[in-house]
């Protein structure tokens, strides 16, 4: 009987073998068909992450553009009503317009009207007898309305040039009221284009410039405009300001992924798309070859179960096991352009694939035997420090980390490290396998990306949005803390005089020197100074007196002076001055405040140190304690 057991034991031997293959292989299909599916699904993701900053920074760069051209708009609105539009004033706009419509930049033209519609002065070389505005809509309308607001209209050809444009105009009045005229500035559709076409989207993809109604302004790829309603915009919710959509246009029939930002000040719609296919471009090619490496991993450990049926009949099942084992570990290693390591207990190095060179400079001989944490960054040893000893401690099997490395040449690059134990048949942990990849042109385009979604471009101070979530943080902090927070709101006195004067590129030329003066004076790191909006910065001071907000003022308004910036229009210095407002609230004190009561403690603050006549600082009082509607009276220090 024990022998006939034997028998049957040793006959069902190679069944439960190819049933371990079997089993084994569908393992490895599952689990490669779920991590491609996985890095699918990172990809959309990351598709998705990249369209939403994309759409993030154009929505700045076109609300950048029409506040550009809405300062132009005003100051001719200011000239033609100073003096009722009389033609010493036209010949002195249009000698203006002649000097600086080289340097309008994103501005197409300037144009003032009368109230007939004749052409008054333009920045265009046209014959002004020859035009007349009267038939178009924005005029139409500024005609009719008594409103003063900029009017952002559809894009037209232009009389002048015949190109496209976008127009913005405001109404101008007679002194008495009555509608004298229309002030237009219009940007080429064409710019927005060429723009957009700067930026990589894919070979299918496109950026739009879209209305709040849904009419195309501007495109990537075809440069003129389409008034008919954008069938995208009929999937775009009507509350949230941005969001992702997964869409079929009607020009093709390829799924869509789109990133939608509403423009937060003008009525815009900015629209990123991207095809699938052309995200996932990438990704197939590579799943075909990762698919090929699995099915020939599969029909390798078949062929390897083959053996083992035959081996365990002759008795040499472990040893070429083994043996098969490790050469499939190192073909895919070797194969792999990611750097393999093998890692021993000691921490020193057992192996590393040959991929080593290309990456780190380093052969792979050269590094045998040396420490596998050598070469990282001081600042990032400790995370895979603490990784490797959470592995030994049985806390976790897996860890990864991102992190810099010195290569041979002296230069760091960051890498992405998947680090994973490895064991002995017994279960006893005897090292480990890191699989390292560069990532340093993605660390790069990360950057980047937040850099300009914080900083404002003309200056290099934070910009208004930075500037509001800052305010927010520090306004919880002291809540929190119970001490206080100062803001300081500078103005440059007569700036749009000063743009009048000197034309814009002196004006960014000035904004950008007081700039640098109120970096020179935010010396602490929780200190802030951003660029507020056109003319105006903040400072935000947490933790920060009444009596040293206002020494950093004065010390701010000194500076100003003391640059001596020629500014015939700012009476009696003639020199470029600014006015400040400061404010301090402790908000653990008065909880009905907020952070809006500091900013129009601070701007009521502002128009004190205007009204007291400029080139001064007001503070609004020691240390406020108020409502939200109630500001205490302003003291001039």
């Amino acid at each position: 009987m024990d022998v006939v057991a034997h028998k049957v034991r040793l006959s069902r031997l190679p069944v439960w073998a190819a049933v371990f293959v079997v089993a084994v292989c569908a393992a490895i299909l599952a689990l490669s068909g779920w991590s491609e599916w996985a890095s699918r699904d990172n990809e959309l993701r990351g598709a998705e992450v990249e369209l939403g900053n994309l759409t993030r920074s154009l929505a700045q760069h076109v609300e950048d553009t029409v506040e550009l051209a809405d300062t132009i708009i005003r100051g001719v609105v200011s000239e033609l009503e100073g003096e009722d539009g009389s033609g010493p004033a036209v010949l002195r706009l249009q000698g203006i317009f002649n000097s600086t419509k080289s340097s309008l930049g994103r501005v197409r033209g300037v144009f003032a009207y009368d109230e007939t519609g004749r052409w008054l002065a333009t920045t265009e070389n046209v014959a002004l007898s020859n035009y007349n505005n009267a038939d178009r809509d924005y005029f139409t309308h500024h005609r009719r309305s008594a409103d003063r607001s900029l009017l952002i209209g559809k894009p037209v050809q232009s009389k002048a040039g015949g190109q496209w444009v976008i127009t913005l105009s405001r109404r101008w009045n007679h002194p008495d009221g009555r509608f004298a005229g229309v002030v237009l500035a219009t940007i080429d559709v064409a710019y927005f284009s060429e723009f957009y076409r700067q930026f990589d989207v894919g070979p299918h993809g496109t950026i739009r410039l879209m209305s709040r109604d849904g009419a195309m302004l501007a495109h990537s790829v075809d440069p003129v405009p389409d008034m008919e309603r954008q069938s995208v915009v009929d999937d775009i919710p009507f509350h949230p300001s941005f969001g992702i959509l997964h869409v079929r246009l009607p020009q093709d029939d390829s799924e869509r992924i789109a990133f939608y930002q509403r423009a937060q000040r003008y009525p815009f719609l900015l629209v990123a798309t991207r095809t699938r296919e052309d995200v996932l471009a990438e990704w197939t090619r590579h799943f075909y070859v990762r698919i090929a490496m699995v099915v020939g991993l599969v029909l390798l450990i078949c062929a390897i179960g083959i053996f083992l049926v035959r081996l365990l009949l002759q008795g040499r099942r472990l040893a070429l096991a083994l043996t098969s084992n490790e050469e499939s570990f190192r073909l895919l290693a070797e194969g792999s352009s990611d750097i393999v390591t093998r890692i021993g207990l000691d921490e020193r190095i057992r192996y590393v694939s040959p991929s080593v060179l290309r990456l780190l400079g380093w052969q792979p001989a050269q590094l045998l035997g040396k420490r596998a944490l050598a070469g990282i960054h001081a600042l990032d040893l400790p995370q895979i420090e603490e990784i490797m000893a959470s592995i030994k401690r049985g806390e976790t099997e897996e860890g990864r980390a991102t992190y810099r490395i010195r290569r041979r040449d002296k230069s760091d690059i960051w890498v992405e490290t998947t680090l994973r134990g490895t064991r002995t048949d017994d279960g006893r942990l005897d090292g480990f396998v890191a699989i390292t990849r560069d990532v340093s042109q993605q660390k790069a385009l990360q950057g980047k990306l937040e850099t300009l979604a914080i900083e404002d471009g003309l200056t290099g101070l934070a910009n208004r949005r930075r500037f509001d979530e800052r305010l927010l943080e520090e306004w919880g902090r002291a809540y929190r803390e119970r001490t206080s927070l100062a803001l300081l709101i500078i103005d440059i006195d007569h700036f749009k005089a000063f743009n009048d004067s000197y034309g814009h590129p002196a004006g960014d030329e000035c904004l950008h020197a007081v700039a640098v003066i109120l970096a020179d004076e935010a010396q602490r790191s929780s200190d802030l100074a951003a660029r507020y909006g056109g003319e105006e910065f903040a400072i935000l001071l947490p933790n920060t007196d009444p009596a040293g907000c206002a020494r950093i003022g004065e010390r701010i308004r000194r500076a100003v002076r003391d640059a001596a910036i020629p500014h015939r229009a700012n009476p009696p210095s003639e020199i470029v001055t600014a006015s400040l407002g400061g404010a301090v609230c402790r908000p653990g004190s008065e909880r009905s405040a907020g952070p809006a009561s500091l900013i129009e403690a601070a701007d009521r603050a502002l128009y004190a140190a205007k009204d007291g006549g400029r080139d001064r600082i007001i503070m609004a009082g020691d240390v406020m304690a108020f409502a939200p509607s109630i500001v205490p009276a302003a003291a001039h220090l």
